[in-house]
């Protein structure tokens, strides 16, 4: 919400911009979506990153064999994540090495210099896991010497969860998104059929 803050008044003006009889939906909407401030994320950053960390320390690997790396899928924030962590965590004080994604070149020299070790792909948010593993299967051609891959990101979506999981990616999170608990998804009863297919139509005269 930077770097306008989130206040009663523009949460106001959010639900005011639907038509009246909307707007009771709009606000059971807003009641089911999980908000992660900005302490919170960097919380749960470090915490998963230090579980991930104790596990490959105890494996036998030291941090300088750690390659953390930003992915660049549409929209992503994990830039922005990585710098967040290295500096709470004091990851470069450790040795750990850092490598952007689509930086082909480096990733391939860092991986050959260090060997064996493991990769650590700092996000966000994973949605459906799409984009991010169209990212990470690019980076994969460059890929030289044996390492283990891990995922940290303060919230993934059920079905990413089981996609990364299907290239040998193990996730560190705080939170799963289950699409039970998403209103506008098939899967879920939270809103009644009818009330459902008023919010979708709504949604697609926005974006179809």
């Amino acid at each position: 919400y930077k770097p306008k803050p989130l206040t009663p008044l523009s949460a106001s003006r959010w639900i005011s911009q639907f038509p009246k009889q909307d707007r009771k939906l709009a606000v059971q909407l807003l009641d089911n979506i999980y908000y992660f401030s900005e302490k919170r994320t960097q919380k749960i950053l470090v915490d998963q990153n230090a579980a991930l960390m104790k596990r490959l320390v105890n494996s036998g690997l030291t941090p300088k064999k750690f390659i953390y790396v930003s992915v660049h899928d549409a929209g992503s924030s994990s830039p922005v994540m990585l710098n967040l962590l290295r500096d709470a965590a004091g990851l470069e004080r450790l040795g750990c090495k850092f490598v952007d994604c689509r930086d082909s070149m480096r990733l391939n020299k860092t991986m050959n210099e260090v060997g064996v070790g493991a990769l650590i792909y700092v996000d966000d948010f994973i949605g459906t896991g799409n984009q991010f593993c169209a990212e990470r299967d690019f980076a994969a051609k460059s890929f030289i010497g044996t390492f283990s891959e891990f995922l940290v990101a303060p919230s993934i979506c059920e079905e990413a969860y089981y996609q990364i999981g299907e290239r040998g990616i193990e996730a560190f999170t705080g939170h799963v998104h289950y699409k039970a608990e998403r209103p506008l998804h098939e899967n879920s009863t939270i809103f009644a059929e009818k009330e459902k297919e008023r919010l979708e139509l709504v949604c697609k005269g926005v974006n179809n």
